[in-house]
């Protein structure tokens, strides 16, 4: 009799997938000591006194049941105030604005909604890696093209357009960048919106990093022009600008029909988001500029420090606009990305993303997240700099 463990069960979605190259380097290190993490993405900042506050007093009034499946109204309308106070855009919150388990959750729901078998979409890579797994697990397929240093990882229209076929369902867009720190120009999201409508095409955009960009106008695709918001899924959370990773709480607009059809897959899957984060959210959104404004500030400290130090030590670095990432060409070591970073973690205790993690465009990078203290980034600078006077 055949064994369970010989047989095959996972689908081959699954079994297909990679392993994320994120997680790889994380399990290494901690099973080091002294370990300077240059790889997590995400704030070191603990969420802000007031919306902590906000948590606690939603669980001592007994706010400890389901929601509905969209989330409270009253977040939703904060959501919807938000983007209309930064962009210009409106959202109507009873329709078309459902609160999420994070992005994360966002992103699934979009793919899972939009996709049939066999249906593609394009993204720009080097890019954070959920987003070709999420097509695949949807059963679509992801239609990599590479954007490059030397433009700035700006998207470029063109490439877009030679990609498309007669399977194209959706044009993904992820600005500001994980893992690139690049921010999109206006002109480049315009035309990128004219090839969408030229093909009848959706656009998916994931902007959860819009708060955090640095001297630079980040844009919001779906205030690009009202036949743009019609075809638009925009995601974002709370996540990144209020130091609320662990809350799990993002959102995505769009027009009623797509955000109906995302709910019907929320609601059996989901139920509804935590409702201690959604109260949480709630004040983040309503008082929480003052501590956006001033992790804004530390980390562009931050950034001018470790995007300085990566170029003295050879390591070539384009400024980035946006997000808390620096993204290094590491070619002066005379190594590919992947052996970078095992020879950094082992030799240095400094451990960083190989930069083909996130797709093909990120070949010979490696990603350092500067969403740790200014003091660590100095002694994992110093680290460097010795292991590049041996390799360099």
């Amino acid at each position: 009799m055949q064994e369970i463990s010989d047989v095959h069960y996972l689908s081959q979605r699954v079994a297909g997938l990679k392993p994320s190259g994120i997680r790889k380097f994380f399990d290494i290190a901690a099973t080091m000591k002294d370990v300077i993490s240059l790889g997590i993405g995400e704030p070191d900042f603990t969420t802000p006194k007031s919306i902590l506050e906000a948590g606690i007093r939603s669980l001592q009034a007994g706010e400890t049941h389901y929601t509905s499946n969209s989330g409270k109204l009253e977040v939703r309308r904060a959501v919807a105030d938000n983007l209309k106070k930064s962009y210009g855009i409106s959202y109507d919150p009873a329709s078309e604005i459902i609160l999420t388990v994070g992005v994360s959750e966002a992103l699934y729901l979009t793919f899972t909604a939009i996709l049939d078998p066999g249906d593609e979409v394009i993204i720009p890579t080097p890019c954070f890696v959920s987003y070709q797994a999420e097509v695949i697990l949807a059963g679509g397929v992801p239609v990599e093209i590479p954007s490059r240093m030397e433009d700035n990882f700006q998207l470029d229209p063109e490439h877009v357009r030679a990609a498309i076929t007669p399977r194209t369902k959706a044009i993904f867009v992820g600005y500001p960048s994980n893992p690139t720190g690049a921010v999109a120009a206006r002109g480049t999201l315009s035309r990128v919106a004219e090839i969408a409508i030229e093909h009848n095409l959706l656009i998916v955009s994931d902007e959860i990093y819009d708060r955090l960009v640095y001297d630079f106008e980040h844009v919001c695709v779906p205030a690009l022009g009202e036949e743009v918001r019609k075809r638009t899924v925009l995601l974002g959370g709370l996540s990144k600008a209020y130091a609320m990773t662990g809350w799990r709480i993002g959102y995505a607009c769009g027009p009623a029909e797509l955000i109906k059809g995302m709910l019907r897959v929320h609601q059996y899957t989901i139920m509804s988001a935590p409702t201690t984060a959604q109260d949480a959210a709630l004040e983040a959104l309503t008082n929480g500029e003052k501590y956006v404004q001033e992790m804004v500030a530390e980390y562009d400290r931050r950034r001018r420090l470790i995007v300085g130090g990566l170029n003295k030590l050879g390591l070539t670095t384009f400024e980035p606009k946006g997000a808390f990432y620096a993204f290094p060409k590491i070619s002066a070591s005379g190594m590919d990305d992947e052996a970078f970073a095992e020879k950094l973690l082992k030799e240095e205790h400094v451990a960083v993303v190989p930069g083909s993690a996130f797709g093909a465009g990120g070949e010979g990078f490696v990603r350092c997240s500067y969403a740790t203290a200014y003091e660590k980034i100095e002694e994992a600078l110093r680290r460097m700099e010795k292991f590049m006077s041996r390799h360099g």
